[in-house]
């Protein structure tokens, strides 16, 4: 998917209340917003592509793109490679996490993650070769075992500096998407290790400088997007990543500010199921458009921002409700407690106790 996972996804509780997984380390709810929020930015960006999965006309040739068609002033300058991003720093920042909690419960931490990201690797597999070819879980088992996993026996100084290479060099070289995955991973792990995301919920004034800063240069980029797209440029590709990645910050930036204000409430109440239930969401959606895809007809490139929109509102409405409801009872969804079942090695309760 351009895309994400899913940082491990605790017991849910009450809207503005603290959460605590099973090793009782304090939840940081902005995470699961953030989550929430990245997850129906990603189905946005993929009913397409999932949906040519079911057109016979253009399943072997490449996916209509906003870049490639000009509609850039549509869902593709705001939201094509605007929230991968996200979900790609959230995992790495849920690696580190747990990491953290389970060299508290276990003696060999790193053995956990490894078998976490084993069974990842398997269901994105399931996932891509049974549903969908953009599936995002794969790349992210594989880029966790060759990256992510080998820099825990880093220093934090190290892993910042690596982050900081790995997601320069595709911008200059103008690649986008997954070659920016592992600087992504990185970032999140290292944000993790100088505990900057403990406090990500204790100020309004890092992220309103940041936005800022975020902001003052997606301007420009999208503009250069725009036009180096408009004349067929070649630096189309460099303009586009470096424009989704300021893009993406501002989002992050705005939604922290966000739950700053009176609108939080209204916010976990709207992103946090979604976002505890990332990975069943996720891994439904793609079902859901393939069937929305055979039920509407015709191919999806000729459909409009509109249709699109009614699509994934057609999806999120109902996930959203589901994940409300299921979450009252249980403490984790399906998916999610089974693959914490899997990284622990032993079941965890799922029924919520009175």
């Amino acid at each position: 998917m351009p895309h994400e996972t899913l940082p491990p996804a605790p017991e849910a509780t009450r809207p503005g209340q603290p959460t605590t997984t099973s090793s009782s380390r304090p939840r940081i709810a902005a995470l699961d917003v953030l989550r929430g929020f990245a997850l129906c930015g990603i189905l946005l960006a993929n009913v397409k592509p999932i949906a040519h999965m079911v057109d016979t006309v253009s399943v072997t040739q490449p996916v209509v793109t906003a870049s490639q068609d000009g509609s850039w002033l549509g869902l593709g300058l705001f939201v094509d490679q605007r929230f991968f991003p996200i979900f790609s720093l959230l995992f790495g920042i849920g690696f580190s996490l747990l990491l953290e909690s389970a060299g508290r419960h276990v003696p060999r931490p790193r053995v956990l993650l490894l078998r976490r990201l084993l069974v990842l690797l398997p269901v994105g597999l399931a996932h891509m070769f049974l549903l969908w070819r953009g599936d995002i879980l794969s790349i992210y088992a594989v880029v966790g075992l060759l990256v992510l996993l080998p820099s825990t026996w880093l220093p934090r100084r190290a892993v910042a500096g690596l982050a900081a290479v790995l997601i320069a060099a595709p911008l200059i070289l103008g690649s986008n998407g997954v070659p920016l995955v592992p600087g992504l991973f990185l970032l999140g792990s290292a944000l993790t290790r100088y505990g900057v995301i403990d406090r990500i919920e204790r100020s309004a004034r890092v992220p309103a400088a940041l936005l800022l800063v975020f902001a003052a240069g997606a301007a420009p980029a999208l503009w250069l997007q725009i036009q180096s797209g408009a004349a067929g440029a070649g630096g189309f590709s460099s303009w586009f990543a470096l424009a989704g990645l300021l893009t993406a910050g501002v989002y992050v930036c705005a939604l922290l500010l966000l739950l700053k204000t009176p609108l939080r409430p209204a916010l976990q109440g709207v992103f946090a199921p979604l976002g505890r239930m990332a990975l069943t969401n996720y891994l439904s959606a793609t079902l859901l458009v393939l069937v929305a895809a055979r039920v509407i007809g015709g191919s999806p490139d000729g459909w409009s921002s509109a249709t699109v929109l009614l699509i994934a509102g057609a999806i999120l409405v109902p996930q959203w409700l589901v994940s409300t409801l299921w979450l009252r009872r249980y403490r984790q969804g399906p998916l999610e407690w089974l693959w914490r079942w899997a990284t622990w090695a032993h079941r965890p309760p799922l029924r919520r106790t009175p």
